[in-house]
Formats: C-alpha cells, structure tokens, sequence
C-alpha cells in the first residue's frame, strides 16, 4: 500500500494540490481553487482555496503535507495574530519608491548583495514594511510580527498554539535574511520597518514544522521557485526557466551569489543550497494579451507564431506590459519597433510576442552565467511552457538544449517531495522526470537576441 504525501502550490492565481506516492512521485490525486486577480490579498483567501481544493476526502490517508507559496508577499498580523491589512504581494509594484530609498540608506546595491545576497526591489517583503510604515502608520503601529504567503498558511494548518515557522528558500527574498550567513539580519528589518518585529522561525529542509490537529505531519514548506527547483530534481548544470505569470531563470548552485547590479537574487534554495535567481514580471501574459489583441486563442496564437520566420520581420516586441523587474522598470510600458507596411502582420506580431517574452528570459540566463552557472540544459516549465511556438523557438533563442518535462504542477510535486523528505528522514526521494529534448541551431537565435538587444538598450539607455 502507497505512503501518500501531499504537495499544495498556493500561488498568486490559484491553490493547486497533488497527493503523490511517497516513494515514486506518482500524482495519484489533484485538487484546485482559484485565487482572486489582485496584486493585494487577504490572506483567508489562501486558506479558503486550500480548503475548496481538497474538499471530498482529497487528503484521507495522508501522511505528511508541505506548502509551497507565492514568494515576497507581506502577511502582518497584530498581537492577537489576527491580519493586520491584506497582504501586498510580489506583483504590487506601490513600494518602488521605498526600494530606491532602501537601497541608497545601505550604501547601494553591492552594500545589499553583500548583506543578504540581494538588492530591494518592489516585490521584496521589506519595501513593502516600508511602504506600510509610510503610508498606513496606524495600522503598521498594530503590527507585531511578519510572514511570508507560505509561512502563514503552514501555520494556519497546524492549529491554534503554533508558532510562526519558515524555511532558509523563502527567508531567502525577504530583504532581511542572510544565505551567507544563514541568519536574520534584524539591523536591515529594522532600517526598513523602523522597530523591531516578530521573525518566523526558520527552519532546516528536511525538519518538519509540527503536525495538523488530525496528526498529519507538515514539513516547512518553501517559496514557488525552490519547490519547482525540488520537483522538477534540479541539480548541477542545469537551469530552471519558469514560464508562468512571472518569468524566472534560476539554477541549482554550491555557492552563495552576490550580484552587486542587482539582477540576480542571491536566494537559497530548499535543500540546503543555493538558487541564483533572475525574476522578471512578464511571461505567459505576454501570450494570452497578444492572442487577445489578435482575436485568437493561445493555439491560434502558435500557428501565427510558427507561420513567421525567425526575426518577425523585422519586429521586436519589449514585453514590459506589466512594468519589469528585470530590467528594474516597475514603470515601464511596452513597446513594439520595427513596425513597416511589410512587418506589420499577425503573423509577424504573434513572432515578436514569443521571442520578445523568450528574450527576456535569455537576458536572465545570461546574469546567471556571469555569476558562476554553467548551464547544460534548460528545463523549460510553467504555463507557457505548453506552447508549441515557444518549445520550437526557445533552444536557439537560449543557446542549450531545452528539457520540456511533461506537463504538471511541478511547484506542488515540489511541496509533496519536501513532504516525502520529512516523512522519510535521510536525503529528499529520487522521483523520475519524464521529459523530451529539443535542440536548434543557435544562429537564427542569435540574430534574434541582437535586434532584441538593441531595442532594450535604447529604452533602458
């Protein structure tokens, strides 16, 4: 008879939960529940979710449970550990000013890469402090202690008298937690904030955080990119590139980074080692408002796509449609050059989106490389992942050969390996990947990458 763990992904649009067989991996059962569209959340719509998506027994004979959560996002609670004011999440970009300002009190970015690996962006947990200390001084006066998305709901799971628990992964983007170190630093909590708060406690991969009042034992848990990183099996020489609402490249690392531009995060990761990670805050949108431009779906959109030749005809598409991270350009719009009587096709435009939003995340994998990362493969993964004009364009725009594994919820089959490792004790469950390769010649992609160069350039310049 099976051991059955159970993995959930509560991510920025949805809660998704798989139960698996401890020893192989195999999902043998799913649930789901959306998330409301936001950038500002409170979080018992999380535990609403999770609740909605294992409602009819989906957990009965569980084991042992992890949770995996959307990264960055603010959760304050007050004395009584009630919310203090819906969480701002990574995606709400209001504490740009208090990135700028934070980075420039420490000394700079290399300052903020020395102390904790990375320098402030908005969606860092600690802009957000202190926006709230800014903006909402009375409720930040109620404010006793903070959490992270998935620190919040680990606890909730565990029952009245739990104690706030987290993991080095998601301590790790918090703007005020150390991978060199491998401890908090209360000094850049307290720059950001202005007093001193309450701290998950952060807690070693493989130990758990208690159990639920039912008895089922919950692991610590970690951020979305570490749980993929666990469920996708990442190690050595090869990099993650995520293509779900944000864009992320990371990869498994024996070091910590300390990337004094800015562009790589310095994270650790959830296994006791280090994820250098790029983030940037357009992908698979980039897709779905284009085929909606177009009057298509995402299908459509794959055949316009594969219909053009490499380059668009000449069109190159920045898909800064929701601002960027990376570049840091919270304030950005999107912009489409190139345009001629003769470029200007569906066809042609329906190219540049996937090549603009695959540019992007070749940019990314290039700032790993310049810190150390010696890519073999890429392991492409997330919603977009599934589109069959960015699997065939992908290998030449990103230089390697490209790993599709199939499709699955590989953060929560993360979370359910975390959940396999606490459970079993000794090193985290070898679980198979079933995957295809694709390869291309990287010639094409090169031309690609340089018109996209040169139109990035100009607009960050």
């Amino acid at each position: 008879m099976s051991v059955l763990v159970a993995g959930v992904d509560s991510s920025t649009q949805s809660c998704k939960v798989v139960v698996c067989d401890a020893d192989t991996g195999q999902v043998l059962r799913r649930g789901s529940a959306p998330h409301v569209d936001a950038t500002e959340v409170h979080p018992d719509v999380w535990e609403a979710a999770l609740q909605a998506a294992t409602s009819g027994g989906l957990l009965e004979d569980v084991r042992a449970i992890a949770v995996a959560g959307q990264q960055h996002g603010m959760v304050v609670l007050d004395d009584d550990g009630q919310v203090v004011r819906p969480a701002l999440l990574w995606n709400d970009v209001r504490s740009a000013p208090d990135a700028r300002d934070l980075t420039a009190e420490l000394g700079g970015k290399h300052a903020w890469a020395d102390a904790v690996g990375s320098a402030p962006v908005a969606s860092f947990t600690l802009t957000k402090l202190r926006w709230l200390a800014r903006h909402e001084p009375d409720a930040a006066d109620r404010v006793r202690s903070v959490c992270l998305p998935h620190d919040w709901l680990t606890w909730r799971l565990r029952g009245p008298g739990a104690t706030l628990t987290t993991d080095r992964g998601d301590a790790s983007g918090t703007g005020y937690w150390s991978p060199q170190a491998g401890a908090y630093r209360p000094d850049l909590l307290l720059l950001g904030f202005g007093r001193e708060l309450e701290v998950p406690v952060v807690l070693d991969p493989a130990q758990p955080a208690g159990h639920t009042p039912g008895g089922v034992l919950v692991g610590a848990g970690t951020g979305d990119n570490m749980a993929a990183a666990l469920g996708l099996g990442a190690g050595p020489g090869d990099v993650v590139v995520s293509l779900g609402t944000s864009g992320t490249a990371f990869a498994v690392h024996d070091a910590p980074v300390a990337d004094g531009t800015g562009t790589v995060a310095g994270f650790a990761d959830a296994a006791g080692a280090f994820l250098p990670l790029v983030a940037t805050m357009n992908a698979a949108r980039v897709l779905t408002a284009t085929a909606a431009l177009l009057g298509t779906d995402l299908a459509g959109l794959d055949a316009l796509a594969l219909a053009a030749a490499p380059g668009a005809g000449g069109l190159v598409l920045l898909p800064y449609l929701d601002g960027e991270r990376t570049p840091d350009l919270p304030d950005a719009t999107g912009t489409l050059r190139g345009l001629t009587r003769v470029s200007m096709t569906s066809q042609n435009l329906a190219r540049a989106a996937v090549e603009g939003m695959l540019c992007g995340l070749a940019d990314a994998v290039d700032a790993l490389v310049r810190q150390g990362v010696t890519p073999v493969r890429v392991l492409l993964t997330g919603g977009a992942a599934r589109s069959a004009a960015v699997q065939a364009i992908a290998p030449s725009l990103l230089g390697v050969p490209v790993v599709v594994p199939e499709p699955d919820e590989y953060v929560a089959r993360g979370a359910a390996r975390q959940a396999a490792w606490v459970l079993t004790g000794g090193e985290a469950p070898a679980w198979v990947l079933p995957a295809t390769v694709q390869t291309a010649d990287g010639a094409a992609g090169a031309h690609v990458r340089a018109a996209y160069a040169e139109a990035r350039d100009k607009e960050t310049a």
